[in-house]
Parts: structure tokens; sequence; C-alpha cells
């Protein structure tokens, strides 16, 4: 019984890869960095008391952040810079963010994402915040990227100060 399961079972595996190569032309690449508060400023904010509750706002932002030294790599070419606008409902500054970022490489070259944020805050205001979001492709060497952003970060919009740590998972669709 065990030799006839065994082999029903590589069947199943040698018939699942007979779709694989496409997604083994698909190489996931991973690139990690860093973005101190000295490298990340608020451009714009625009809040709006909902008035509903005490605290209770929508926020309207947009971050910029820069690579001075040790810019993270991707597809060979190193990262720029980083826009990124969203908009937040926040009460208290706890609550959810729609980010969309513009990821732009020395080339010129730009990729983008979507991300959405939980943020909570502490009883200073200071928010802890976690992200994950899509790629949704990009232009020249990185046209038709796709993956994944993941993202932990401090922030404290009424101060300016915003600093995160993140990893891009990617590859190129064919």
């Amino acid at each position: 019984m065990h030799k006839i399961f065994n082999a029903a079972l590589i069947s199943v595996a040698a018939l699942s890869l007979c779709g694989a190569p496409s997604a083994w032309a698909q190489q996931k690449q991973k690139v990690s960095y860093k973005v101190g508060a000295g490298d990340s400023k608020y451009t714009q904010r625009h809040t709006l008391d909902v008035g509903d509750e005490s605290g209770h706002q929508l926020v309207v932002f947009e971050i910029h952040r820069t690579f001075p030294s040790n810019a993270p790599v991707v597809n060979g070419i190193k990262l720029k810079e980083i826009w990124s606008r969203g908009y937040s409902d926040l009460v208290d500054s706890n609550g959810l963010s729609m980010n969309y970022s513009i990821y732009v490489l020395e080339n010129g070259d730009r990729f983008y994402a979507r991300t959405s944020t939980m943020g909570q805050a502490d009883a200073a205001g200071k928010r802890s915040n976690v992200s994950v979001g899509h790629l949704l492709g990009g232009t020249g060497k990185v046209a038709g990227m796709k993956g994944m952003v993941r993202s932990t970060g401090v922030s404290d919009g009424k101060a300016g100060f915003n600093e995160t740590q993140s990893e891009i998972e990617y590859w190129f669709a064919k």
C-alpha cells in the first residue's frame, strides 16, 4: 500500500513540475533597506478633524525618502529616492493608511507599489507601524516587475518624524 501511495505522490509531484519552468524563470530576489529620520521628510501633510469623536482625523500626506549612502540595489541599479503618498483614517494616531509609492532608480527608471499600513500610537503619540503591499510594475529595466513590499517603522506625523525598515521581494513577469 505504501508503494502505491509513494508512486502516486511522485507522479503528482512530477506532473506539478511540468508547469514549473516558467516559475523557475521568474527567480525571486530580495533587497532590504533602512531609511532613518534624517533621510525621510514629510513634504506635505494635511489633516482634517472628522468631528464624530475626539481625536478622529483624516490625514493626507507625502513623504520623500533618499539614500545619501548605502543605497539598496534593485536589478543592478541603485535606488535613489522614494516618494510615498497616502491617506490615513486615525483616532488618536491609531488606525489604517493606504500608501502609493514611486521608487526612483539612479538611471531614472521607476517602479510602483501600493501598500496598506496599520499603525498604533503610544501615550506620547509615536506610532509603530507595519505595512505590506504589492509591486505594480515599472519602467525601463524594471518593466514587468512584480513582488511584495514589507515594512516596519516608527513615525510621528505631527512632529515630521518618520523612519522605516523595508524588504522588497521581486521578480519579473514574462
